[in-house]
């Protein structure tokens, strides 16, 4: 598309080059993303776990980069007085003639927003000049590659067990399995079960995205099964044997635990899209009730995830009436939390002041929260989307929460008119506070609520060690449950690389007065962690402490913490499986060939 496409309507020559400047930024952008997409699957065969950690931290930062890139350029190019309100209106519709036939265009319409956001007041955050609502549309985008979105196999023709074998030796690994025709087995007898797919009929289908998902020190095909009106998703999971081949580890079938590889409490996948709407629609059939903004940033694409999220606020704010209050739980210390009821978010803002004991800046809280941007998730911690000068109706306020606010964030907070302009927020999923789940699990006898919520709190504690995470306060209240009823951890102010802390024995007391002595008669490092005193403010209820002592008593002995600390500095990568240990084959089948219990690779 042309200028001369609009020769009444678009005149401008300097609108035309901003225009094909920011689309060159994009391009540039998603270029190097799927650069580093594709890269993930040498590292997966040759199982170099470092390399990979790397680059899903490098990717995260590349979108930022690039809108900085394209900013400058601007800002060298024309003066401030050239982006004026008629230039940005032609800028904008040069943009969407520039859009046509190109394969991404709801995320480049992100990067315009995105560059004009950098360049313009938010006055400009109106629908004339930046997209805010998309105006090219995704549907039935087609891919150039040879490859399609998805390859189709035909059961019937063949019979299952060939179809499947066909899928994976289809994604062409360079490494040997160690016994397919086993894995195979395995998988096509759980998909009869799962699917009833014993008899082969003419409109039976497998339908199986063109490229791996990659995350962590696994691979994922993922697919749906198709038997007539009925839709069945599937994923297998490909592993590393700890011997230098691969098998197919599981096979996922059930709904609940296709969402939770897909959860917002893992790091993003690596996968290599041309089309990146068309992996989206896929998945949302797999998975109908999670948002596609929630989608899209699993696939990495967390700027465009944001920009369906405020969109879905938005709408949801026209089409609801109830009021922003403070949220229940015991309140933060640094961070006050509210939340719309209807909607199933929270908001964060970092307090302008920190009462005693806390001493920290808001700078270093976001540092923290910036470190779980970037690190390996395991399902235990919750995705925070970060936002800046985000505008709320002022109606829509509580008068505590309005109060609270002036009180505890002033900084942060601006009045303009009839909106409430906050300058800094976080936004998480809403769950369950743990405290409260334990609570309620005690206050009613459900012993068996009680005893999920306490073995779960210890899995998470677990899995987090094994990412390198030491979550600094361990208290019930900075964890809360999902939908799955998984504990996951959310309070990050105080978390810590597990391999920078110091874990320690008590001393012994050297006579009457240190024991009797109100502070300790020990000197104490900041990194320093005595994990025999989580006991004293963790244990306090009977009932919990009989269920974590039974299940979770290591937690508490500096030998656990420290020999964890060393398998870290020695470059072991633990494997934190996003599904359960008992569904993998290694488990359910005894005649399969025994695998090390951790599957381990050292640098």
């Amino acid at each position: 598309m042309t200028q001369a496409a609009f020769p009444k309507l678009l005149s401008s020559q300097i609108a035309f080059d901003i225009a094909q400047t920011i689309l060159d930024g994009f391009d540039r952008h998603y270029a190097l993303f799927r650069q580093a997409s594709q890269a993930a699957k040498a590292h997966f065969e040759r199982a170099d776990w470092a390399t990979a950690q790397r680059a899903a931290r490098e990717r995260i930062d590349f979108y930022d980069k690039r809108v900085q890139e394209c900013v400058r350029i601007l800002e060298d190019e024309y003066a401030p007085g050239e982006f004026n309100d008629a230039t940005w209106r032609e800028t904008k519709l040069h943009y969407i003639g520039l859009l046509t036939g190109h394969k991404r265009p709801e995320l480049a319409e992100s990067f315009f927003n995105s560059v004009s956001c950098r360049l313009l007041h938010r006055s400009y955050y109106r629908n004339e000049f930046i997209f805010v609502r998309p105006a090219v549309s995704t549907e039935y985008i087609e891919t150039d590659e040879p490859q399609p979105t998805y390859r189709v196999y035909y059961p019937a023709a063949d019979g299952l067990r060939f179809a499947l074998r066909r899928i994976v030796t289809n994604f062409q690994l360079a490494r040997p399995f160690a016994d397919l025709d086993r894995d195979i087995g395995l998988v096509e007898r759980r998909m009869m079960e799962a699917f009833g797919l014993d008899k082969a009929e003419p409109n039976q289908q497998l339908q199986v995205l063109s490229n791996l998902f990659f995350r962590n020190k696994g691979a994922y095909i993922v697919g749906r099964a198709i038997d007539g009106a009925r839709e069945y998703p599937f994923v297998i999971p490909v592993l590393h044997d700890g011997r230098g081949q691969l098998v197919l580890d599981t096979v996922l079938t059930e709904p609940d635990h296709v969402l939770t590889l897909f959860s917002f409490t893992r790091a993003y996948f690596m996968v290599d899209m041309e089309v990146p709407s068309a992996y989206v629609q896929f998945l949302r059939s797999l998975m109908p009730k999670k948002p596609r903004s929630e989608i899209y940033t699993v696939l990495g694409l967390q700027k465009q995830g944001k920009t369906l999220f405020y969109r879905d606020f938005l709408q949801h704010l026209k089409h609801s009436s109830d009021l922003l209050r403070i949220a229940p739980g015991i309140p933060g210390l640094v961070m006050l939390v509210f939340e719309l009821p209807s909607f199933p978010y929270v908001f964060k803002v970092i307090k302008d002041w920190y009462p005693p004991p806390k001493e920290t800046t808001r700078e270093n809280i976001k540092e923290k929260y910036l470190l779980v941007k970037h690190h390996d998730r395991v399902g235990r911690m919750a995705d925070t989307l970060e936002y800046s000068d985000v505008a709320f109706p002022l109606a829509r306020f509580s008068d505590g929460l309005l109060a609270q606010l002036r009180r505890d964030a002033p900084s942060l907070l601006e009045l303009e008119a009839d909106r409430v302009i906050i300058k800094h927020l976080y936004i998480e999923r809403r769950m369950a506070p743990l405290n409260l789940w334990l609570q309620d699990a005690e206050r009613s006898g459900d012993q068996a609520r009680l005893a999920h919520g306490v073995i779960e709190y210890g899995n998470a504690i677990r899995d987090l060690v094994a990412a390198n995470i030491f979550p600094g306060d361990m208290l019930y209240k900075n964890f809360g449950l999902t939908r799955q009823g998984r504990v996951v951890f959310y309070d990050y102010d105080e978390i810590e690389y597990l391999s920078d802390c110091q874990f320690r024995d008590i001393p012994a007391a050297r006579n009457e007065e240190d024991e009797m002595a109100a502070e300790p008669w020990y000197p104490i490092g900041k990194h320093d962690v005595f994990p025999e005193q989580f006991e004293r403010f963790l244990l306090g209820n009977p009932n919990i402490r009989t269920i974590f002592m039974q299940h979770h008593a290591e937690l508490l002995q500096r030998a656990w913490w420290q020999s964890h600390k060393e398998r870290i500095q020695a470059g072991i990568v633990e494997d934190v499986f996003p599904y359960a240990q008992q569904i993998r084959f290694q488990q359910s089948n005894p005649a399969a060939s025994p695998q090390p219990s951790f599957l381990e690779h050292t640098q």
